[in-house]
């Protein structure tokens, strides 16, 4: 087969993912700018593939057995810019973005005239966020942390909560996003037009390239302090350095669940320090499962199947999976 974008057959996943467990794919594609991304769906699908997008492996379970078909990584989509000074690049109204701008354009001398950065869809959300604090532009501070990157974070509409229960979400900063459609072309989404929802960017069949994003400038020590602060009670609550794919579980409705997240529900069902082998429920967050060391995807799909079931036996409620679970079909199927 001839891919239009680095290509690597019988590529092994694992150590391309947070939680580290998974097999191998029959074909691995790696491009390295916009166009060789949508060239390599495109020709995926000539192929009769529809490939699987693979950020920084953070909110991903991936089969032990391994996966048929193609998986597009976009670890190499990585660069952040700020927008043309020129005219070339992004307008005044933010109502275009050109993702291949060269390194060279020239910027606006002073940040704060036009908070706004450019990025890829392999843009890792961490350097993201440091990028964002040199520059004194708030929006991120409490997305630092957050392991995966900018198409993921998007796709998915990334976020947490307040300690008043509102919500923080990538969506908070999404100034414009381009997507490639189903049809395989390019289409730039504004922000008015764009209507996600927890935990969900509905973008349906679309997949993220890129995006703009706006901030609200401010002192940098004040954002730099801002970031320090939440890293800080990030770190006391979860299991930053473990192996893990973030939140197992959406948190339900508030309404049906009390109010309760889904990791005090799994809590309080008795599901902290759970484990299937070493899949373990994190002692320190209900909603974390960690890989001990030499867990398989096997038992971490039999301990999420667990959990969901102590907490559907104690509440009558089903916890939503967040994290993506890439299963190898069943030849029965």
């Amino acid at each position: 087969m001839q891919w239009p974008c680095a290509s690597l057959p019988g590529a092994d996943l694992r150590n391309r993912t947070t939680m580290r467990v998974g097999g191998a794919v029959e074909w691995l594609l790696e491009p390295a700018n916009p166009d060789e991304f949508r060239e390599a769906i495109v020709r995926a699908r000539e192929y009769g593939f529809e490939p699987r997008i693979l950020g920084g492996g953070a909110n991903v379970v991936i089969d032990d057995r391994g996966l048929p078909g193609v998986v597009i990584a976009t670890e190499r989509l990585a660069r952040v810019f700020r927008p043309s000074a020129s005219g070339d690049g992004p307008e005044s109204d933010g109502s275009e973005f050109d993702t291949n701008l060269p390194s060279g354009q020239m910027v606006q001398p002073d940040p704060s005239w036009d908070p706004r950065l450019v990025c890829w869809a392999g843009a890792p959300l961490p350097g993201l966020c440091r990028k964002a604090r040199d520059l004194g532009y708030s929006g991120l501070e409490k997305m630092a942390g957050v392991p995966g990157q900018l198409g993921g974070g998007i796709a998915m509409n990334a976020g947490g909560k307040n300690s008043d229960g509102t919500l923080w979400q990538m969506s908070d900063v999404v100034d414009a996003i381009r997507v490639v459609d189903p049809d395989g072309q390019f289409r730039d989404i504004q922000r008015a037009d764009w209507a996600p929802e927890y935990r969900d960017g509905k973008l349906g069949d679309a997949i993220v390239s890129g995006a703009v994003l706006r901030f609200t400038p401010m002192p940098k020590l004040v954002v730099q302090e801002a970031t320090r602060d939440y890293l800080r009670r990030k770190n006391a609550v979860q299991p930053v350095t473990e192996w893990s794919a973030g939140c197992v579980f959406k948190n339900p409705d508030p309404e049906l669940s009390g109010g309760k997240t889904a990791g005090q529900l799994v809590d309080e069902a008795g599901g902290k320090g759970r484990a299937v082998g070493d899949a373990v429920i994190s002692e320190r967050h209900g909603n974390f499962l960690v890989n001990r060391g030499a867990a398989t995807a096997t038992e971490v799909f039999q301990l999420i199947d667990e959990i969901r079931s102590l907490v559907q036996d104690r509440t009558g409620l089903t916890l939503e999976c967040e994290v993506k679970l890439w299963k190898r079909p069943d030849p029965a199927e």
